[in-house]
């Protein structure tokens, strides 16, 4: 048998080296490309030592002074959020919530639960509620599927609103808010019309066949309340802090590339290797179609349109562009809410949508969700500015 086994093993052509490279060639030589084109041409215009020195020190400094400090507002927001949770807020909160589900985004009751979820802590709460047959079981297919759009215009919202608020605006960050919740109609509606039409079914089919009417009660927590409470806070608190590692990546690989891409060279006009110096390729693109920013969202510096950018990965190493922006002078109230609206609508969405449909079972509809949730985006950051606008003029 071993004989047989070996002569067969033998008898089974190998692939040759020259076809295991070329098979390489059509991912590996694209990248090598783009990588050495972009560090060229960063080298070129910065100098490679300046180059070099400018991204330690930029993602040095975005560690140690934005980091941290979005980790601290994680931890205090994830233990008020857990707080909510223990104490019924969040039940009550949804209760209040719940009647505005249908008519605006088509969805059952129960949906707004998911809502305060993943507003206090971020999108995959979304996902693992809906993984809870108590709370999926109110959902058509078409519906359920369209939850990775909806958890996802609300994920971080605390965080993101504390920020812009800790920043000195109190104002801006709730019509931002407002627009979130437009783009969120817009990407959660625009989902549920591509299900449709791609699996006509799915309009009534019902995820869970077996429904009753209500959901089932948790039963009271029998422990003394100072301990609820203190329980509450440290594992809210140890959530945030997980929150606050997992966005370090993020930050200081996403926002060191774009601030690189965004700001220009020292006060001098000579690169010294100095934090967040730059080739200001960004802006410069942004100048050739500044009118369609200034029209659309209300921008007055291309600078601006960074946020939107990373927010697309990473609304964190988005919210990492606001203070060196304030700094600069380039910000104003309009810049807050739109930051906020498009923030939060979008909040990293690309890096999170394939593996929340993953997650449901529906991958091949990726593609379709971040169409839909791309053009609730931009509605948000509309809306945003457009209510700034009107609010201005009323005040």
């Amino acid at each position: 048998m071993d004989s047989q086994a070996n002569e067969k093993q033998l008898s089974t052509p190998s692939k040759s080296p020259l076809k295991t490279i070329t098979s390489y060639i059509p991912q590996g030589v694209p990248c090598l490309v783009i990588i050495i084109g972009l560090f060229y041409y960063l080298g070129s215009v910065m100098g490679l030592p300046n180059m070099l020195n400018t991204i330690m020190h930029t993602a040095h400094d975005l560690l140690i002074n934005t980091v941290f400090y979005l980790m601290g507002i994680c931890v205090v927001t994830g233990a008020v959020g857990r707080l909510f949770v223990e104490f019924g807020v969040v039940s009550l909160l949804e209760k209040i919530l719940r009647p505005l589900m249908g008519p605006l985004f088509r969805l059952p009751g129960v949906a707004s639960l998911g809502a305060v979820m993943t507003f206090l802590s971020d999108n995959p709460a979304i996902i693992s509620l809906s993984q809870d047959k108590r709370f999926s079981r109110y959902f058509k297919k078409y519906q359920y599927i369209s939850l990775t759009n909806f958890g996802t215009a609300f994920g971080m919202g605390l965080l993101v609103m504390v920020f812009m608020v800790g920043q000195g605006f109190y104002l801006a960050p709730f019509i931002g808010l407002a627009g979130a919740v437009g783009g969120c109609v817009v990407s959660t509606r625009l989902m549920q019309h591509f299900v449709i039409k791609a699996y006509p079914k799915f309009a009534e089919e019902n995820v869970i066949d077996d429904n009753t009417e209500e959901m089932e009660d948790e039963k009271p927590d029998s422990k003394s309340l100072p301990i609820r409470v203190l329980n509450a806070l440290l594992d809210g608190g140890r959530t945030g802090v997980d929150v606050g590692i997992a966005i370090i990546p993020g930050v200081l690989i996403i926002s060191t590339l774009v601030m690189i891409l965004t700001f220009g060279a020292s006060a001098n006009g000579e690169y010294t290797g100095a934090a967040y110096e730059g080739v200001e390729l960004l802006p410069w693109l942004a100048q050739k179609i500044n009118i369609v920013f200034e029209w659309l969202f209300g921008f007055t510096d291309p600078h601006l349109v960074a946020f939107p950018i990373t927010a697309l990965g990473a609304v964190g190493a988005a919210l990492s562009l606001v203070p060196n922006f304030i700094s600069q002078g380039w910000i104003d109230g309009n810049a807050i809410a739109v930051f906020t609206a498009i923030g939060m609508c979008w909040s990293g969405y690309l890096s999170t949508h394939t593996a929340m449909l993953d997650s449901l079972g529906y991958r091949e509809l990726t593609t379709k969700a971040i169409l839909a949730h791309t053009i609730g985006g931009i509605f948000a950051a509309v809306l945003a500015h457009c209510l700034y606008m009107i609010v201005t003029l009323l005040l």
